[in-house]
């Protein structure tokens, strides 16, 4: 069975969206960033932290701190999935972007990642 992809969609035939495993891996990845600690009802330490990132200061700070968060977050709760090999974080145009390399444990294929949103 294919997953289903995120964030939940309608393919073209009118059915429920669904991806590769590797599609599936970027997703998982997506939710975990972009979730705050605290949101998720049963899972109060579930999150990333990402968002949190939106009224700190630029800079080597934010690079520091994001990819702390990055790796912590993947370690805890994707560890098993996938192998954290690089991020880079920067604020630019009241983006906040976070570019990630990772290899799937299943299947050893390198994959990379850029996540964006908007710091307002």
């Amino acid at each position: 069975m294919d997953p289903v992809r995120f964030p939940l969609r309608i393919d073209g035939r009118g059915r429920t969206a669904v991806g590769s495993y590797e599609q599936h891996v970027e997703d998982l990845l997506e939710q975990l960033l972009f979730t705050t600690m605290g949101e998720r009802v049963n899972r109060p330490d579930f999150g990333g932290g990402l968002l949190q990132m939106i009224f700190a200061p630029g800079g080597d700070e934010l690079a520091a701190a994001t990819k702390f968060l990055v790796e912590g977050a993947v370690q805890q709760w994707l560890g098993d999935v996938l192998l954290l090999e690089s991020v880079d974080a920067n604020q630019n145009d009241g983006r906040l972007t976070v570019r990630v390399a990772y290899r799937v444990r299943r299947t050893q294929e390198r994959q990379q990642v850029t996540l964006e949103r908007p710091l307002s």
